[in-house]
Order: structure tokens, then C-alpha cells, then sequence
């Protein structure tokens, strides 16, 4: 489980396609202090560590969450920077919300405007998982936890503040920037109970 308050920005140092594919991540965590097999969430991917250097760990990415997340739309290149964020110990704080890494869909970056200080961002989120997003709820976006703004059908804004831009990966978005989208579990338990009334 993850709060979606991201705690580095690494970058991906190499991809190899083997049964899976095998990522290098590049960090400013102490990798000594990493467990194999531990989670870390890349992006919003919960991917487990089967290898730690100095300043890097490898990752293996299943086909799965190959077809679920931006990796599909080959955004994984050398050089990328990855949100990143390591596994909660009891008693950490929790200051976003509940993540699991379990990555719902692919969201669409639509429009970036600048407002005050912050920047205003709207995505455009895969049909069926847009009835789970709603105003002032929360989503977590490449692993980020982001409160909603508004909602228009499949369209959904946030905003972003000067420190999330310069902590996280967010500095570098671009509009039709595809982007990794968990919906909020108590949203998506929420929708199946009333399927059932």
C-alpha cells in the first residue's frame, strides 16, 4: 500500500525485453536499506525489486501491467523521470490517500493552463472508469494522490501547486502526455455495492 505522496524522482536507466520486461530505475533512496522482493510504486505501477546497485534497482513489469498502464504506449524510454514511492510502514504517515499501485487504466493529459501560481490540469480518462471520479474525491495520477477538482462526463481537472511541480515528475507534463490513472478504492467499492441494491 501507498499514500501517493511521492518521496523521489527517479529515472529509468535501462529496459530489456526478456519473458517480461526488466527495468533499471535510477534513485536517491538508499538501496541498502531495500529488500528484495520489496514494492516500490513506479509512476503509480507497483513494481516488486529482484535486484539493488549502489544507486539503482531492477524491476520486472509483467505483460498485465504492460497492457494496463503508459508503459503499453512505450513511455518508458531511457532518460524518463519516474515518480516513485516506497511501500508504507506501520506508523508512516498518511498524508495523501489509500493506493494500492493497482493501476485502473490510461488517462489523457487534455490541457494544462497556468492559474495564480498553480497550474490547472485536464485529463480525459477512459470511459468506463469515469463514473468513478468525482469532485472532490480523489485520484491518483503516475502515483501522485491529487484531489478532483470537477468532472465533466469522461473529462476531470486538479490542480497542481508549486511544490507538487517541482517534487514530482509534473514539471515535465505535456498535454497528450498519457498518464497513469488509479481511481480511488473506496470509490470503486462504493459503485459495486449499489450494484447490488
Amino acid at each position: 500500500m501507498f499514500t501517493g505522496i511521492i518521496t523521489d524522482v527517479g529515472q529509468v536507466r535501462h529496459v530489456e525485453k526478456r519473458g517480461d520486461l526488466r527495468a533499471r530505475i535510477g534513485t536517491s533512496y538508499d538501496t541498502a536499506g531495500i529488500d528484495l522482493g520489496a514494492s516500490i510504486a513506479c509512476d503509480g505501477v507497483c513494481l516488486t525489486v529482484i535486484e539493488t546497485g549502489p544507486d539503482w534497482f531492477d524491476v520486472e513489469i509483467s505483460a498485465e501491467t504492460v497492457s494496463k498502464t503508459n508503459i503499453s504506449h512505450n513511455t518508458w524510454d531511457e532518460g524518463r523521470r519516474l515518480n516513485l514511492e516506497r511501500a508504507l510502514k506501520v506508523g508512516d504517515e498518511l498524508g495523501g490517500h489509500i493506493v494500492s499501485g493497482h493501476v485502473d487504466g490510461v488517462a489523457e493529459l487534455i490541457a494544462l493552463e497556468d492559474e495564480g501560481d498553480s497550474t490547472r490540469a485536464t485529463f480525459r480518462a477512459p470511459g468506463e472508469l469515469a463514473k468513478f471520479i468525482a469532485p472532490k474525491g480523489s485520484v491518483t495520477l503516475n502515483g501522485t494522490s491529487l484531489t478532483v477538482n470537477d468532472v465533466d462526463g469522461a473529462t476531470f481537472g486538479i490542480n497542481m501547486i508549486p511544490h507538487t511541480k517541482s517534487v514530482t515528475t509534473w514539471g515535465d507534463a505535456r498535454v497528450g502526455d498519457r498518464i497513469n490513472l488509479e481511481i480511488d478504492t473506496l470509490a470503486r467499492y462504493v459503485a459495486r455495492l449499489q450494484e447490488w441494491q
